[in-house]
């Protein structure tokens, strides 16, 4: 697999078009910060790394209102082949400030409001609305 997040962001999309209430996928750090984040900005109930298996995975309890999925559009930006990179000055609002954007700083994974508070700029790797 040559992209992780992609696949863990279509796992996401996957499951919640679906109406699954559960999701799993290979743990990693990256992947536990995303779900992190996700939870705190309310897309997803929670999350939770499970070792029965042989290799940890993650698993992600998705988050419905009325049978319709919370989380409208999952979108990688930044991807292998093309890196994103943005300033502070450039960190996009997703949908005038509805949609959260994901970014890997030198400060650890943040979302866009946290980047733009704590002036540092970084690969943007998603959107999500």
């Amino acid at each position: 697999m040559t992209d992780p997040i992609a696949d863990f962001l279509t796992r996401i999309r996957n499951a919640s078009q679906a109406g699954l209430q559960d999701v799993y996928a290979p743990f990693s750090k990256m992947k536990s910060e995303l779900s992190r984040i996700l939870q705190e900005e309310g897309y997803i109930w929670s999350y939770e790394v499970d070792t029965s298996e042989t290799h940890p995975r993650l698993k992600l309890k998705l988050k419905y209102q009325d049978r319709v999925p919370v989380i409208r559009k999952l979108q990688r930006i930044s991807k292998p082949g093309l890196r994103k990179y943005v300033s502070v000055d450039e960190i996009p609002r997703v949908l005038g400030g509805l949609g959260v954007s994901i970014l890997s700083t030198s400060r650890g994974l943040m979302t866009g409001t946290g980047a733009r508070k704590a002036k540092v700029g970084g690969e943007l790797l998603a959107t999500v609305w």
